[in-house]
């Protein structure tokens, strides 16, 4: 049987396929399109399926539409219209606006008869988007029972959402409604900071310069924790659905910083204290999950589950001997969720695919590989042992782009689509962020390690599947000889790398660590200012327009050819 989850309400447009309870293929619209994010979250645009991931999944199965037996969507239309009965400040015409909450439903009641004219002839079900997220984290986990949390902006009503999963069942506990919202917190906060609403990785890169204590009363009017795991927030000062920025000026005592300007350390300090406000938020979250459902396991989920300081804040407490999270925490991660929740929790099927690694988009063998190469401006050649060739590379201060296997599914690059780089250069951070990122200066980088090593290495209270995905930071032990990868709080946020998940990767890395005695790399996304590149095409593309040196693609290595130079590319073989 074949059940096809989708998201594509909001924003992170992606599709995820099963066949009889396994994940065959799952990928974001925006790796195919190469817009971010697929689409701006408007009101007229939650119909615009994400066809190229959906033909994706299809192509990878071997199937039509027509063999799909369901389609989950993870958005309830009915449940989203009751936004037009809150009172709220608004636009008129857009979210929260009697016309506009109208326009959105209509425009999502379509998606049924778009897929029906697709060829579509299953069964298609509305899905409640929390639950679709807690299922993404919860099914795939190792666990038969846990606690689940999902935290985000918004779903239909709710940001927050407090599940128990037990066998094949995911039950809701409990929902925290709009405008209590940590997800549009961040976004709110991460605009009034000069970035946009996207950017929350920016802001938790900028909190560690802060110190949150010039502001944490200040985030106590803001947000307020109250009995039984619940929060308020105080939306009279935030004033989401407006870009209105008074309130939060008087509060504050400074204005929204303009993009690009200097970054004080009054900004930062703000940003501190939204990070420490959203630990202790979380923490709260976690206890009272912890207490009421009695259980050591915890799922997280929602666009907040992607915060890799709340989470080693949630598991540092000891209140749980496990901790998941999947890769694809975030909105495109509720694809994965519809799939499964219908396989499990409406089919009531018992088979469950635990999920280990995030290698589900799309693969290009050494044809398809050296056909792009052909066509390019490069210089490349085909070597016997793409691992050890890379690893000098890295130990002589050279930055590769590693393409190899499928892509990931989810927002981070983990040793299939990245960036590598020498972890043991302090200058290498910087000379990424200028030269090849073109990203501001604060922002960290992450580390791959050899999971075996990861201890020797990191201080690592509750070791979880979270760090195979680089969702989780831990203080390093030994940070003066990895300064790249280690943040200005001395942590890093790091992702451990097994062989039986990806044995190319860890050769590599296993054999740096041979000729430098380091066991790990320096790992970043494979893009610049752009969605992670997916096809061969994409990653030369990227190569030609920023400062990496080498292309490792398949067994293939390639070097820019210096513009200035009319020399043909060579094939050496």
């Amino acid at each position: 049987m074949y059940v096809l989850g989708l998201n594509h309400a909001y924003h992170e447009s992606a599709a995820c396929l099963i066949h009889d309870g396994r994940v065959l293929a799952a990928a974001e619209e925006e790796r195919f399109t190469r817009v971010k994010h697929a689409k701006p979250a408007l009101v007229s645009n939650p119909h615009e399926l994400p066809v190229h991931a959906i033909a994706y999944c299809l192509d990878r199965a071997g199937i039509t539409l027509a063999q799909v037996d369901h389609i989950g969507s993870s958005i309830d239309p009915a449940k989203r219209l009751r936004n037009k009965d809150f009172p709220d400040r608004i636009v008129a015409g857009d979210w929260g606006s009697d016309i506009g909450e109208t326009v959105f439903h209509d425009n999502l009641r379509q998606v049924p008869a778009q897929l029906r004219e697709m060829s579509f002839g299953g069964e298609f079900h509305w899905l409640s988007h929390h639950l679709c997220h807690g299922a993404s984290a919860y099914y795939p986990s190792p666990f038969a029972d846990a606690a689940v949390l999902a935290v985000d902006g918004i779903g239909e009503t709710a940001s927050t959402l407090l599940a128990c999963g037990q066998g094949i069942r995911l039950s809701p506990i409990d929902e925290i409604s709009y405008p209590a919202s940590i997800g549009f917190l961040w976004e709110k906060l991460a605009q009034f900071l000069g970035f946009s609403e996207y950017d929350a990785s920016k802001v938790m890169g900028l909190a560690a310069y802060g110190d949150p204590e010039p502001y944490r009363d200040h985030f106590r009017q803001i947000l307020t924790l109250l009995p039984n795991g619940r929060f308020a927030i105080d939306n009279d000062l935030l004033r989401f659905r407006i870009a209105d920025y008074s309130s939060l000026t008087k509060l504050f005592g400074i204005g929204p910083r303009t993009p690009h300007s200097e970054m004080t350390s009054t900004y930062a300090d703000i940003t501190a204290a939204l990070q420490a406000a959203t630990d202790d938020t979380m923490v709260h979250l976690a206890t009272h999950a912890a207490r009421h459902l009695g259980t050591r396991n915890l799922c997280l989920a929602g666009g907040v589950a992607l915060n890799c300081v709340a989470n080693a804040h949630i598991a540092a407490t000891g209140l749980f001997d496990n901790l998941y999270i999947q890769p694809a925490a975030h909105d495109g991660g509720t694809a994965l969720g519809a799939a499964l929740l219908i396989w499990h929790d409406i089919l009531g099927r018992a088979e469950r695919d635990r999920m280990r690694h995030a290698q589900l988009g799309p693969e290009y063998d050494d044809t398809d590989i050296e056909a792009a190469l052909r066509d390019s401006c490069l210089h490349y050649r085909r070597v016997q042992d793409i691992t050890t060739e890379v690893a000098r590379l890295l130990a002589d201060q050279k930055i590769v782009g590693w393409f190899q296997g499928r892509m990931e599914f989810g927002p981070r690059a983990l040793g299939n689509r990245s960036l590598l780089a020498d972890p043991r250069q302090p200058g290498m951070r910087e000379r990424l962020n200028r030269i090849v990122k073109k990203r501001e200066d604060f922002r960290p980088f992450a580390p791959s390690v050899l999971a075996e090593e990861a201890a020797n290495w990191f201080d690592i209270p509750l070791p979880c599947q979270a760090s195979d995905f680089m969702l989780i930071g831990y203080r390093a032990l030994t940070p003066e000889k990895i300064p790249a990868v280690v943040h200005v709080d001395g942590t890093s946020r790091i992702q451990t790398v097994h062989h039986d998940h990806n044995p190319r990767y860890h050769r590599l890395i296993s054999e740096f660590h041979r000729i430098t005695g380091i066991p790990l790399v320096l790992n970043t996304s494979y893009n610049d200012r752009e969605p992670i590149v997916c096809t061969p095409t994409d990653a030369i593309t990227t190569l030609r327009r920023t400062g990496i040196d080498y292309l490792a693609i398949g067994n293939f290595l390639a070097q820019p050819t210096p513009t200035h130079l009319n020399t043909p590319p060579t094939h050496d073989q």
